[in-house]
């Protein structure tokens, strides 16, 4: 990108060429402010016959361009900069997931450990992890090379061992490896990216192994110790050759790298990016979830024991609203998902109402027991997405002396979980079945059922999956980036407040007390109520609050807790149910 000083931008063009939809926005700054304007789409040409994702792109930034009277696209097919008062833009920018998104192969010694902090730095660059190959995998050599020789990755990252130790099992992960030689996705005379990100003194070996129909990166260790996880130099290099080799091959992303100011992204990491950016300007930790038609993306920015923000990112490939329905069923169990429709449904019909979704895949509910249906489906999805990303976002394992050396490679051995609902202060939603609500209370009532925050917790929602925009928008001009995302992408749904613990129904669990410049209420919420106030966008209200016993808020069982509380399209939600909702089942 030309050396463009921030204060010179006022219009940005930002596109997400999507795995079916290109998607365009505009942003314009308005009255010294940052705001976005118009938006358009065009089906994305990245598949035969039109195989050229710049079409796609073309076309979105003449709609977009037509909507706002103002001409972005010239005769030759390219984007006009810089801008003028009628025409053009001052930077172009782009993410992308077409074409699949990008995926990848992850290697390692120990599955929960080195392989495991190569996985949390390929799925924080925005990858689809296609398989994990460790040495305790429990498979054979054989079935590890017949798996790998099966998949056709767009790049291998490969980690193992901690610095200074033996290199003996890091070369024999290279040697499974090598042999079994990997077929890329794109391209006749595409070298298979390598990135090794191991115990820096078995790279020599590791290099030895390979011939030259592998392109070998060498990085920092991502697990340098067993105490210290160094995810960055990694991550960096992931988004390098993605660039480098995989847009480079995949249809028209080479005239597209020459069309864009910036380095493209691919989408769930750029989404990644607004987030951090947000938890780390507000002080807070959030969560964000993408609840699509075959996967579900599930973002947190927590502090570990340390006081330091964490990023983790996790693809629940197997939950989603369309495509992947009958897991979400098969995985939770139709009673879970009936307690969501009450006794209105019974099972086969429940099973009836899957298999039609399973055969058209892309209808959206014409009915309100349709509705009800879907967002039953929608609550065990969220939640068992949510489950796996707890598992996974945890402190590192083996850190910790353990009794015996066989536990350290045990789950429960070590490895907490960092998420924290009690600690959790923004929640965000995205995706259809969320975004696209009749009512703004329907979406916020799926958040509450399926996240189940603790204490006190804001909710927002992704006004048009502009989080992707905004992400690569923030490694340019940050401050246009958050300045959007609070005025535009995030639509406030307003602030729940739910106690921790259990109790039985109609006896005492948190007495109230709010005042605010139109709300002035006080009272007591029982064990199973679950009230709604009227609290606008932009307004905020004081509360006073006194957990009954048995019920904590944030400060301990029984202790009263005092906040400042914002509202929004649904207002301030006092939730009585206690946590968990329901009693644990199994899944």
């Amino acid at each position: 990108m030309a050396n463009l000083n921030p204060d010179d931008i006022n219009v940005i063009l930002a596109t997400d060429c999507g795995s079916t939809t290109t998607k365009a926005i505009l942003i314009q700054k308005v009255d010294g402010h940052y705001r976005q304007t118009h938006r358009g789409e065009a089906p994305t040409t990245v598949e035969e016959p039109v195989a050229d994702v710049t079409v796609g792109v073309i076309n979105a930034a003449t709609e977009v361009g037509e909507l706002a009277g103002r001409r972005l696209v010239d005769d030759d097919g390219n984007i006009i900069r810089p801008a003028t008062e009628t025409e053009g833009c001052d930077i172009y920018i782009s993410t992308s997931s077409a074409g699949g998104g990008l995926q990848v192969l992850v290697t390692g010694v120990v599955r929960e450990m080195s392989a495991a902090s190569a996985q949390r730095a390929a799925l924080g660059a925005g990858a689809i992890v296609l398989d994990l190959i460790a040495s305790n995998d429990k498979r054979r050599p054989h079935e590890q090379i017949q798996r790998i020789r099966e998949l056709r990755p767009d790049m291998v990252v490969m980690a193992g061992g901690t610095d200074g130790g033996t290199e003996k099992h890091v070369v024999q992960i290279a040697e499974l490896i090598a042999p079994a030689k990997p077929k890329p996705r794109f391209g006749n005379t595409y070298q298979m990216p390598i990135i090794f990100a191991g115990n820096k003194e078995a790279a020599k070996s590791v290099a030895e192994t390979f011939d030259d129909s592998v392109s070998l990166a060498i990085v920092d260790n991502v697990r340098p110790s067993m105490e210290f996880e160094n995810l960055g130099p990694a991550r960096d290099k992931i988004h390098d050759i993605f660039l480098e080799h995989v847009m480079a091959h995949a249809p028209g992303y080479d005239k597209l790298m020459h069309l864009t100011d910036a380095p493209i992204m691919p989408t769930p990491g750029a989404v990644g990016d607004i987030l951090q950016q947000i938890a780390k300007v507000r002080g807070i930790n959030c969560v964000g979830v993408d609840i699509g038609g075959a996967t579900t993306d599930v973002f947190s920015v927590f502090d570990d024991p340390n006081g330091e923000p964490v990023f983790n990112r996790t693809v629940s490939a197997n939950l989603g609203m369309s495509y992947s329905i009958s897991n979400v069923c098969s995985e939770t169990g139709m009673d879970n998902v009936l307690r969501w429709v009450g006794q209105t449904m019974d099972e086969r019909e429940l099973r009836n109402r899957v298999k039609n979704k399973m055969i058209r895949p892309t209808t959206i509910p014409q009915s309100k027991e349709a509705l009800e249906f879907e967002q039953a489906v929608a609550r065990e999805a969220l939640r068992l997405a949510y489950k796996q990303h707890k598992e996974f976002a945890t402190t590192l394992k083996g850190v910790q002396q353990q009794r015996t050396v066989g536990d350290t490679f045990s789950q429960e051995a070590s490895g907490r979980s960092i998420v924290d609902n009690m600690k959790l202060n923004l929640l965000v939603a995205s995706g259809g079945v969320l975004s696209h609500a009749p009512e703004m209370e329907q979406t916020a009532q799926m958040l509450i059922d399926a996240f189940e925050p603790e204490g006190i917790t804001e909710l927002a929602k992704d006004s048009i999956f502009m989080m992707p925009h905004l992400g690569v928008l923030a490694s340019v001009h940050p401050e246009a980036a958050l300045e959007v995302f609070e005025k535009d992408c995030l639509i406030a749904l307003g602030t729940v407040i739910s106690p921790q613990g259990t109790g039985k129904p109609g006896h005492g669990c948190f007495s109230y007390k709010i005042q605010g410049e139109t709300l002035n209420e006080s009272g007591e919420i029982l064990v199973g109520d679950y009230k709604t106030f009227e609290l606008g966008i932009g307004e905020t209200a004081r509360v006073e609050l006194m957990p009954a016993r048995g019920f904590d808020l944030g400060n301990g069982t029984r202790k009263p807790v005092e906040a400042t509380v914002r509202g929004g399209t649904v207002g301030l939600i006092l939730d009585g149910r206690g946590r968990p909702i329901w009693p644990e089942t199994t899944s």
